[in-house]
């Protein structure tokens, strides 16, 4: 009988442990199910011993399973809180978001007449596909704070202007000035608090231009700190 007295209370400090947020959603349910199937062969078990236990073990059974009917109930709870979070998509780990991309080896881009949205089609990595290598946006997937840096590279014969836009404010941006004829580098950075579906871009000012070959020079990067 001892042997029973003792497993039960083990299995009651390991439980809430187990039910802690601490991996993906499927994970979490998995172990919150199994929880309960050992709830249930716990209680099981002590009922079939009742009717044969001396007195005071026989109390002991019974809070025991009152412990047990409470621990079922908050089980329960977050079992219903892993399928919602599995049928809204959100889960306890953050949700993953970076991308980086550079202009690629056309060489000159500009000067226009008029601001352009730069695409940056040599992708590098786009986790979470939020980055459109055809129109140059980011658009966000989720409401947080996200990263952004760019850099820009040209020949200082003709000035080189570049915004970072988030929707159609601009936020930061850089400006190399013409000066003789050499190669000039500019960038830049800012942390942006963007709900879900704003787009952030580069834009090209107008009568500037700007320069990329195969090393990649002009680059735009962004990634998602942490959701809120």
């Amino acid at each position: 009988m001892m042997k029973t007295a003792l497993s039960v209370p083990l299995l009651l400090l390991l439980l809430p442990l187990g039910a802690l947020c601490g991996g993906p959603g499927d994970v979490q349910e998995t172990r919150a199910l199994q929880q309960v199937d050992d709830v249930q062969e716990v209680r099981a078990r002590v009922k079939r011993e009742d009717n044969n236990t001396p007195c005071q073990e026989n109390l002991d059974s019974k809070m025991l399973k009152l412990q047990m009917e409470e621990l079922k109930v908050s089980l329960t709870a977050l079992k219903c809180q892993l399928e919602e979070q599995k049928k809204t998509g959100s889960t306890c780990n953050t949700e993953k978001v970076a991308f980086g991309a550079a202009l690629g080896p056309d060489g000159n881009r500009g000067p226009f007449g008029n601001d352009i949205t730069l695409v940056y089609k040599v992708v590098f990595a786009n986790v979470g596909n939020a980055y459109s290598p055809t129109t140059g946006i980011f658009t966000a997937p989720v409401k947080g704070v996200y990263y952004f840096s760019f850099s820009g590279h040209n020949v200082s014969s003709r000035g080189m202007g570049l915004r970072l836009f988030k929707n159609d404010k601009q936020t930061v941006t850089v400006y190399n000035h013409p000066a003789g004829s050499r190669f000039e580098t500019a960038t830049n950075g800012m942390n942006l608090e963007l709900e879900k579906g704003d787009q952030v871009c580069m834009k090209l000012r107008a009568n500037s231009w700007i320069y990329d070959n195969a090393n990649d020079h002009s680059t735009f990067i962004g990634q998602l700190l942490f959701p809120l």
